[in-house]
């Protein structure tokens, strides 16, 4: 499928997981192939723009061996599962062994009708590139051991958890220059031009299967940090930098296809500038999670082109289910405000239903939980509203907010507009643990002249407002603990 909607709504699967529960709750086993289709129609109810099977590619023996054979792993595993069986622990899905779809999933035919089924649906499909390393059976170890950073048997000797040898050759194990090692994987070296190449191949293949990629840890591989993790033993960083070089072909082939950097550190920019469509927003992420409403509120004062090009989500894979870490009314509140943004917006199978528990990728099953109730409801209206005309082609704005009877009384409240030709929507939420009062102003010429219905989709409630008072005055609101608004409008 072709033309990406500017701000897509993507869902991310944990597609061994998934296919389980599938194959149990049908009591027959169920792979890409098989899906059923009310699964696939319960999926585009959701009004998603794209699904992101997370975990599609072939793992390793070798690295699910390793891991059964990490005491600290399995402890920590356990600790999700206590009645954990040795076959279900699967590996992790970034252990990859070759790049082809996993047979147990259903290979690569299975993925094709998996494709086909979403298209038909208008949802677009989206895989895993994993550029910083391979699992330790990956082929290229025997065929082209130069493409990875290797290392000596002083170098074993001295720390063998960083170092491992896979026959006559002893290779660096993949890390991230902030943590440990990961014990499971080996290092890829970014500087070297065939790896960079066949790296380049490996995603045309990958682009021929699906509409778009995420490609993890994409800062790793810059020049100056990869040259900071690895020093000499990279070789002299190359004249271009990595992603330049390996997306470069695949995006001139494919022009429609879209890419996806999970990014930290401040790289954002500079990997939109190399050629990723979307990067993650962990600033946002991290700033609703730990901060409060004047650091969200400096963060969207950036460059709306900026804004328009990064990831929202209040949690994914990687982080804490957000039920655990926001509660309940928080989560509402910081969805919201995450959602209603501009740029591409991420969930996670289980968010809906309020999971708590984060899952170890290295897993085939996860735990029993009690669902939220009353979560599925609210996630169904906001996922509505993102499909407005305002929400999803309109300009954005981002309002004033204040009290001048109480400064302290509108401090937590963040406020944004949507405009499009006819009509707008008003985003207004209150990051914080105390009630909420204030105008909203928006300075915005076609308020005027008219009054205005304004729906609060959230509660269903519906306000009569004058125009031009809204104008030159603003709105008035008072908003509980986390609590939040989502306007649409009409004329009256």
């Amino acid at each position: 499928m072709s033309n990406w909607p500017t701000r897509p709504v993507i869902y991310e699967i944990n597609t061994w997981v998934w296919l389980n529960e599938l194959s149990r709750r049908h009591a027959q086993p169920v792979t890409l192939a098989s899906v059923p289709e009310s699964v696939w129609d319960a999926l585009a109810g959701w009004n998603i723009d794209a699904v992101w099977l997370m975990g599609v590619w072939e793992r390793s023996p070798e690295g699910r061996r390793i891991a059964l054979a990490n005491e600290r792993l399995m402890a920590d595993l356990r600790q999700t599962l206590p009645d954990l069986q040795p076959d279900e622990v699967i590996g992790s899905p970034f252990c990859i062994r070759r790049y082809e779809v996993d047979p147990h999933l259903g290979g690569r035919e299975g993925l094709a009708r998996a494709r086909e089924a979403l298209a038909r649906r208008g949802i677009r499909l989206i895989l895993d590139f994993v550029p910083n390393y391979v699992a330790p059976d990956h082929p290229w170890t025997v065929e082209h051991p130069e493409y990875f950073i290797q290392g000596s048997e002083e170098d074993l000797a001295r720390a063998p958890s960083d170092w491992l040898r896979v026959g006559p050759t002893i290779f660096a194990r993949g890390r991230d220059p902030h943590f440990a090692p990961w014990p499971e994987v080996l290092q890829l070296n970014a500087f070297n031009p065939g790896l960079r190449a066949a790296a380049s191949a490996t995603l045309r293949d990958i682009a021929a299967q699906c509409d778009g990629v995420r490609c993890d840890k994409a800062m790793l591989l810059m020049n100056d940090l990869f040259a900071q993790t690895w020093g000499w033993r990279a070789g002299p960083p190359p004249a271009t930098e990595y992603w330049a070089e390996v997306l470069g072909p695949v995006r001139q082939a494919i022009p429609e296809f879209i890419w996806i950097a999970e990014v930290y550190w401040n790289r954002e920019w500079a990997l939109m500038q190399l050629g990723f469509t979307f990067c993650y927003d962990n600033v946002l992420y991290d700033r609703l999670a730990h901060e409060g409403a004047e650091q969200v509120r400096a963060h969207l004062a950036a460059a709306p082109a900026f804004q328009a090009r990064l990831v929202r989500f209040i949690e994914n894979h990687d982080e804490p289910r957000a039920a655990a870490l926001f509660g309940p009314t928080r989560q509402r509140a910081a969805a919201v405000a995450a959602l209603t943004l501009p740029g591409a917006r991420l969930l996670h199978e289980g968010q809906f239903e309020g999971r708590t528990a984060r899952l170890p990728l290295f897993l085939a099953r996860r735990p029993i939980e009690i669902h939220d109730q009353a979560l599925p409801g609210f996630y169904r209206q906001l996922l509505a509203a993102l499909r407005s005309e305002p929400l999803r082609r309109g300009s954005w704005h981002l309002c004033v907010c204040d009290n001048p009877d109480d400064p302290g009384g509108s401090r937590n409240l963040l406020a944004w507009l949507w405009t499009s030709e006819a009509t707008w929507a008003l985003v207004v939420v209150n990051l914080g643990d105390t009630p909420a009062y204030g105008r909203v102003h928006m300075a915005w010429d076609g308020l005027s002249g008219q009054r205005w219905a304004l729906e609060d989709v959230l509660s269903g409630a519906v306000y009569e407002r004058d125009g031009d008072e809204m104008y030159l005055r603003g709105l008035h609101v008072i908003l509980p603990p986390w609590g939040a608004h989502l306007f649409l409008t009409s004329a009256r």
